[in-house]
């Protein structure tokens, strides 16, 4: 009988893998994978939501932030069409042909994994799919209990890893309070620990016009918005964000290094050489165990920007090549601020 072995890859072999960094379906806020947005009941999940899917299927940017372009789905299950239809008006003049809506559908114990997949095979564009309520698709029934909510959650998650969508579920929060906004999703913490992103809709008082958006997940930093809802125009502002930039920007560091490749566009050695020409270049210093860190890190990154790297051995020692091309966008310059 063959043996049954586990798949594994050395640590060497790992950090050498050039592997696709995380796709967002809103640049730096909504990733792909599974995500859920926690909130009381008629606090406005479902305004946010909708404006979300009106304006990605648009290609529009949301509170800034660059939005992928393509067809959205929105299960709507605890509205009528005619409530949906009413909240569209409010929001937009003109309806997206790529952004599409159902009020039924199976739960996860039937068929609803199914429909999805028939979906996205009739719409391979589909970057967002809501599900308004995650409680209406329920699987698993009696008492909440870890076990049925991870489950639960797994399914909706091998659909959006295996197909590269973002599926956001929409949910309730529990009625008692927590320190931590986190903790006050419904269920167990099977949902929270399972999927790829939370996100909170939080007041301090119902009959308040501003609400904090409470974001953490495991592609992106912790991050909290402050929203205020228009009433004219029925969608959600943003008034503050606790990022200072939403983009994350590259260390002074690897601005140094690629200065340093911009004028040499080649360098082969190890990598105590390349930090020593990085400083003389530069005047940035840089342990080199700390910079190849970097390098390793921003590899898809400095890609973008003309720099591309490959780790080696030869006569048992640990070389790096680096290889720059003149991108199409330009790479911000080197000032004496970024020095020691």
């Amino acid at each position: 009988m063959e043996e049954n072995k586990l798949s594994v890859i050395d640590g060497e072999s790992l950090m050498e893998l050039e592997l696709s960094t995380p796709q967002f379906c809103i640049r730096s806020l909504l990733p792909q994978g599974l995500c859920i947005l926690g909130g009381a009941p008629k606090i406005g999940k479902s305004w946010l939501v909708l404006d979300w899917c009106v304006r990605i299927a648009k290609g529009e940017p949301i509170w800034g932030m660059e939005t992928v372009q393509g067809t959205t789905l929105y299960l709507c299950l605890e509205d009528t069409l005619q409530r949906v239809q009413r909240r569209l008006c409010c929001i937009t003049d003109e309806g997206p042909a790529q952004m599409f809506f159902a009020n039924a559908a199976g739960t996860l114990a039937d068929d609803l994994e199914e429909q999805i997949l028939a979906f996205l095979r009739e719409h391979p564009d589909t970057v967002l799919i809501v599900v308004d309520t995650f409680q209406m698709v329920r699987g698993s029934s009696g008492e909440p209990s870890y076990g049925g909510d991870y489950q639960d959650i797994q399914k909706l998650k091998r659909i959006a890893d295996s197909q590269r969508v973002t599926i956001l579920l929409v949910h309730h929060l529990r009625k008692q309070g927590d320190r931590d906004p986190i903790n006050k999703l419904s269920g167990t913490t099977g949902i929270s620990g399972a999927v790829d992103g939370v996100y909170v809709l939080d007041k301090k008082e119902r009959s308040q016009n501003t609400a904090l958006l409470i974001c953490t997940g495991r592609d992106f930093e912790y991050r909290e918005l402050e929203l205020r809802f228009s009433k004219e125009r029925c969608v959600w502002d943003l008034v503050s964000d606790s990022m200072e930039k939403p983009e994350q920007l590259l260390p002074p560091e690897m601005l140094a290094f690629l200065e340093y490749m911009k004028q040499s566009e080649h360098f082969t050695g190890g990598n105590t050489e390349l930090a020593d020409a990085v400083f003389a270049c530069t005047g940035v210093a840089v342990e080199p165990k700390r910079l190849k860190q970097l390098m390793n890190c921003w590899r898809e990154q400095l890609r973008e920007l003309g720099a591309t790297f490959r780790s080696y051995r030869s006569n048992g020692q640990r070389l790096v090549e680096v290889l720059y091309d003149e991108p199409v966008t330009q790479v911000p310059q080197v000032t004496q601020e970024l020095g020691p």
